[in-house]
């Protein structure tokens, strides 16, 4: 009876341990999260109040508070959108404008006392779509590696990029979405040591439009002392990568598409009152280029410049940069080789040496190789060099692509290193995607080991991986990550890349 009775009361004081495990209490009250095979995991948490009604184009304002416990297994709503179905990573959850919501990875084994690396993951998708579901997304494997994961939302197209004039007459109007990210991180300095991480050794990363992001914070002075470590995965780095117009214009473009809707407003009110649906107006990213769109802006607050111009000048936090991008990184959005060429104007023979030198080459092989090199692969080596006379900086390009990619593609195509990064290749199940194979699992392992390496200590390098040295500012080598491993060597695409260099107008 002694015994039994001894067994119950530990197994009453196991179940008590277990459920104050996947409890925490943060500043706004107490979140009840769930466990998984390899973490504690806390979604769908308000770090900012919801950007509607009156709220809609302000800066983010004070989260909610509340009393009780608070649920947070389920993802807030992803910010209002237009999702489109090629997307390699669909969102999981019903657009909306209350959507500035974040996700915690916890891990479940930690030294008793001794705080977590944290990484805040800002997701791509053009500024216009995405959003933090996704399920290659998933923190539980960086957190069964030791790391606190944090995926933020932030508002998107006209609802996170957008000025007007009568926006500029209250004092502000423009990059919204650049203020959802810094108001994620304020409430990450504020919050994470209560899920074990550490705020003193933050890492943020972002693919696409979130490594463009990852520029701008570096940029902005309002994000300084946020973070330690950025890694900016295919962020261009140049105008051409993603045009920047100024405040001025962006209110301008913003009045037009005002203009375009038929609808007449007087007041900042009446703009705040038009319908969500008539402001996304079908806008994603296949349709973009056909909309009246500002996008990011410069506005001498969480944007001061192109991303070389402002390394250039010394405006980059001075903290440990990855950056890199992956070998076909490009939009084959004409596929007619003739038409990609002319685009060369008088050095047309000089670029069909270089990318079709035999004339056998596919149409989607130049035109992704052409756009790859001009917007994702030739900055991220001039941002390196420019930045690496200032901090360390590591320049990467990822290489891998699962064979039919490959052989289409011409190498890895945009965004396809994101699960390799995450260690979440098997979460691309049902996803129109291919199986995984058995190929990816150790260029996966290594990938994900240089990013964890670089969130405990600011230097990928480690035991467990290929030894990567840091860039130079002539440096013409790069760490290639493919399925042959990782290797650090003289740059196979360096003389398309001084090609496009010696093209580039002054940024």
């Amino acid at each position: 009876m002694y015994r039994r009775l001894i067994v119950i009361v530990l197994g009453i004081l196991l179940m008590t341990n277990l459920k104050a495990n996947i409890q925490v209490t943060t500043h706004q009250g107490k979140l009840e999260g769930f466990e998984t095979e390899d973490s504690f995991a806390y979604l769908g948490i308000p770090y900012a109040a919801a950007p509607v009604g009156d709220l809609r184009w302000r800066a983010p304002q004070s989260a909610p508070t509340w009393k009780g416990l608070r649920s947070a297994k389920d993802y807030g709503p992803d910010c209002a959108q237009a999702p489109f179905p090629p997307d390699a990573a669909p969102i999981r959850t019903t657009p909306s404008e209350d959507c500035l919501y974040l996700n915690v990875w916890q891990p479940k084994a930690t030294e008793q006392g001794k705080l977590q690396p944290v990484m805040v993951w800002i997701h791509g998708g053009g500024f216009v779509n995405g959003g933090a579901s996704p399920a290659v997304y998933s923190g539980e494997r960086f957190a069964r590696d030791g790391i606190v994961l944090v995926s933020i939302n932030y508002r998107l197209a006209r609802f996170g990029f957008f000025a007007h004039p009568l926006l500029v007459d209250e004092g502000y109007g423009g990059n919204f979405g650049f203020l959802d990210q810094i108001a994620g991180l304020e409430w990450v300095q504020s919050n994470i040591e209560q899920f074990g991480g550490d705020p003193n050794r933050v890492t943020i990363f972002g693919e696409s439009a979130g490594g463009m992001s990852v520029h701008a914070l570096l940029q902005s002075p309002l994000a300084r002392g946020l973070f330690q470590q950025a890694i900016i995965q295919s962020g261009g780095g140049r105008e051409r990568t993603l045009p920047t117009p100024s405040l001025a214009q962006g209110a301008t473009i913003g009045a037009q598409f005002i203009n375009e809707l038929g609808v007449s407003v007087s007041t900042a009110s009446e703009l705040r009152a038009l319908p969500t649906e008539s402001i996304v107006a079908g806008l994603n990213m296949m349709t973009m280029g056909s909309q009246t769109l500002s996008g990011p802006m410069i506005d001498g607050q969480t944007l001061l410049g192109s991303p070389i111009n402002a390394a250039s000048a010394g405006l980059h936090a001075p903290v440990p940069v990855m950056i890199g991008a992956n070998s076909a990184d490009g939009f084959p959005f004409i596929q007619d080789k003739s038409k990609v060429f002319s685009s060369f104007g008088n050095l047309e023979s000089q670029a069909r040496a270089l990318y079709d030198p035999d004339g056998t080459t596919s149409g989607m092989i130049v035109a992704t190789a052409t756009s790859a090199d001009a917007m994702m692969i030739e900055p991220a080596r001039a941002v390196a060099r420019t930045l690496a006379d200032k901090q360390p900086v590591w320049l990467y390009r990822f290489g891998y692509a699962v064979p039919q990619f490959a052989k289409a593609m011409g190498g890895a195509p945009h965004a396809t290193e994101i699960p390799y990064a995450f260690d979440t290749v098997d979460f691309r199940k049902g996803l129109n995607l291919p199986e995984m194979i058995p190929e990816e699992a150790p260029v996966a392992r290594l990938m994900h080991q240089y990013w964890v390496n670089f969130a405990r200590t600011g230097d990928p390098n480690g035991a467990e991986v290929p030894t990567w040295p840091k860039a130079t500012a002539t440096t013409d080598d790069v760490q290639v990550l493919d399925g042959q491993g990782a290797r650090h060597s003289p740059d196979p695409l360096k003389q398309r890349l001084d090609f496009v260099m010696g093209r580039a107008a002054p940024q």
